[in-house]
């Protein structure tokens, strides 16, 4: 095998995929494949890490290969993720996607490359049953240039929400162990990481056992808390349900960055069940309530679902209302989006498409001004500010309480604190960046 095949990774979709990401590149390098330096062109095989949260993901990924082939139609590429395991005939059918591995397979990926090259492949799919798989891939995260690291903690999950097509292409519910879990965020920080965010595609299912004792996500939390040095832990999406007194215990601890990132589809109790959400409209706003009253100060994101489609005028203005009235920071707002494969996609009732975008256009709204609100609030106070050391969201550095934070003069000093955290007085807010809508603070170095 030449040892100099050159190798790219495009990463679509979620911060589990962010994940998994660092892991094909952990084993592809010990495979002998190099990654392209950034900046360069000379990829000779680009992996596509798929996701398939939408139709429209999907799609993006098929316009991206064609793309791809037409700048070198002698590249190879090579599709994975969740995109590959459920909507496979896309890929297989297309010329332009040389390799499909699905995350059935996507451990067994740099063996396969090595032996299309040998043309000993007869065939281009590569997929099995999804729910049959009990491995979990540990050890992945992000390459080393990087200050915060994803560290998923579990995959897969047994919910089956109506809208959902995740559970098909993950599988059921599976959890890396807590001593595995602890070894990793010690290496990661004395790799330089400073702050770790646990994800998975249901976190809140996460388990293990140990000698016989069960051990769930707060018990991880509070063994990462004991025996690891790492600054700053954050959790990725919550259900309302999942956040409990003990949970919000821990976040007394001031290592656990204040910042919830809630999945709560809808505020109305008939829209969750029929998304077969497993809480009510009441769970939604304790959850919000505790949230403000335990972590005061958080910063509380939302995922919501509009025009899911039995959802009624009525109940959409139920869900604007309560959401209007509960403490939170920033909503996610999705408009319904028909998946094939789902239950949702089946039933006879739809909401108008132009009925959906005006729907969530009205909850953008009340998400954009309850968020410049708050940002403006937070003028005059000094933060605790992780300089990155590739920003992405306008601003170089990430709050203790995920406000992203343009600091004044940075220039000059930005390669020097990068990975530290300091702090820094909030002297504005500027949302005149029209890419990102919500617009970050402007803060200046506590000398």
């Amino acid at each position: 095998m030449d040892h100099s095949v050159k190798y790219q990774v495009h990463t679509f979709g979620c911060k589990v995929n962010t994940y998994d990401t660092g892991l094909i590149q952990k084993n592809l390098n010990a495979h002998g494949f190099a990654p392209v330096i950034s900046g360069e062109k000379n990829a000779r095989v680009h992996v596509l890490n798929t996701c398939a949260v939408t139709a429209e993901a999907t799609k993006e990924a098929l316009r991206y290969i064609r793309r791809l082939k037409v700048k070198d139609p002698f590249c190879t590429i090579v599709v994975t993720g969740c995109a590959a395991q459920v909507d496979t005939g896309s890929f297989s059918n297309l010329p332009g996607a040389d390799l499909v591995v699905a995350n059935s397979h996507k451990g067994s990926l740099p063996d396969l490359l090595n032996k299309h090259f040998r043309g000993e492949l007869t065939e281009k799919v590569f997929k099995s049953n999804i729910f049959k798989k009990e491995d979990l891939e540990a050890g992945g995260g992000i390459e080393k240039h990087h200050t915060r690291t994803f560290l998923k903690i579990q995959d897969g999950c047994n919910s089956f929400c109506t809208y959902c097509i995740i559970p098909y292409a993950r599988g059921k519910s599976r959890s890396i162990s807590v001593a595995d879990l602890v070894n990793r965020v010690n290496e990661l920080y004395a790799e330089g990481s400073r702050e770790v965010v646990l994800t998975g595609v249901h976190i809140g299912d996460y388990e293990d056992e140990v000698g016989g004792k069960k051990y769930v996500m707060e018990d991880l939390i509070e063994n990462l808390l004991v025996r690891t040095k790492m600054p700053r832990f954050r959790l990725s999406s919550l259900e309302p349900v999942e956040v409990s007194e003990r949970l919000l215990e821990l976040y007394q601890d001031p290592r656990m960055c204040p910042h919830f990132h809630m999945s709560i589809q809808s505020a109305n109790t008939d829209v969750l069940f029929h998304m077969k959400r497993k809480y009510t409209q009441d769970d939604v706003v304790k959850s919000l309530n505790a949230i403000a009253k335990k972590v005061p100060g958080s910063f509380v994101g939302m995922d919501v679902i509009v025009g899911f489609p039995t959802e009624t005028e009525e109940q959409f203005q139920d869900t604007y209302n309560t959401l209007a009235q509960t403490p939170w920071t920033k909503i996610h707002v999705f408009p319904y989006s028909e998946r094939q494969g789902t239950r949702a996609a089946a039933m006879d009732v739809s909401v108008y498409p132009h009925v959906r975008a005006e729907r969530a256009a009205r909850l953008r709204e009340l998400s954009l001004s309850r968020y410049s609100e708050l940002a403006k609030s937070q003028i005059g106070q000094t933060k605790k500010v992780l300089i990155l050391k590739n920003a992405a969201k306008g601003g170089q550095g990430l709050s203790h309480d995920y406000w992203p934070v343009e600091i004044l003069g940075a220039e000059s000093f930005i390669d020097h604190w990068a990975g530290q955290e300091i702090d820094v007085k909030i002297s504005g807010y500027d949302h005149s960046n029209k890419q990102h809508m919500e617009g970050h603070l402007l803060g200046e170095v506590v000398p």
